[in-house]
């Protein structure tokens, strides 16, 4: 674990969270929650916060034991394919400006859904993709594993200390963190545990982000 700047000389790196750092998808995911829950008659709220908190295939272990996981996993994703084609989404404010303004080849996305979701729902909010786009489907282990960051790293020739990871959840700043990289909070008014630094929104973040990028951040990341 870092909070050192990159080395002069060397490519730094910003590796984005999606959901809830660059678009706001709480609604559509309690949503499809909701009627994945109605499909099997089950709590609508009880089911969205064990969802909240765990992996499809552990929310369906703790609320649908009796069910097969394969047939639950299924219903699940072809809501939220459904949602990306009909859903109503935002970006986060500053999120557009952010990405138009990192230079290509120095971000990538590195999310827990899939990427024909992540770009279904750029293109619902205009936001540019990047060349590199790590998802559930490009690991074996998903967040807090260090393993997603790092795979990112990897494909943009980055070192993990020279990269900034931007996230708004626990499981996702301890990935970060256990990658060895400097990793700033965002979207939330309470600081998440071991993140270097906290922005309450993804717009008050951005030209710190950027000047990191642009390396013209003298002690940004402490």
């Amino acid at each position: 674990m870092t909070d050192e700047p990159a080395r002069p000389g060397r490519m730094k790196c910003v590796l984005l969270d999606v959901d809830g750092t660059l678009i706001d998808a709480v609604s559509n995911q309690r949503r499809v929650w909701g009627t994945w829950a109605e499909r099997y008659g089950l709590d609508v709220d009880e089911v969205y916060q064990v969802a909240l908190r765990t992996r499809p295939m552990e929310t369906f272990a703790q609320v649908a034991a009796d069910r097969d996981p394969r047939e639950c996993l299924a219903v699940l994703h072809a809501l939220e394919d459904e949602d990306v084609r009909s859903g109503v989404y935002a970006a986060f404010g500053g999120a557009s400006e952010l990405l138009h303004g990192l230079p290509p080849g120095v971000w990538a996305l590195v999310t827990s859904n899939y990427e024909h979701r992540v770009r279904g729902r750029f293109l619902r909010t205009g936001l540019p993709v990047p060349s590199v786009i790590v998802d559930a489907a490009a690991v074996e282990e998903g967040k807090p594993s260090p393993v997603p960051y790092l795979l990112a790293a990897d494909r943009l020739g980055a070192e993990p200390e020279d990269c900034l990871v931007i996230e708004d959840a626990p499981s996702g700043v301890r990935s970060g963190l256990r990658a060895g990289m400097t990793v700033w909070g965002v979207n939330t008014t309470v600081a998440v545990e071991g993140a270097h630094r906290h922005f309450v929104s993804l717009r008050e973040a951005v030209p710190h982000i950027l000047a990191f990028a642009s390396d013209r951040c003298g002690n940004a990341a402490v």
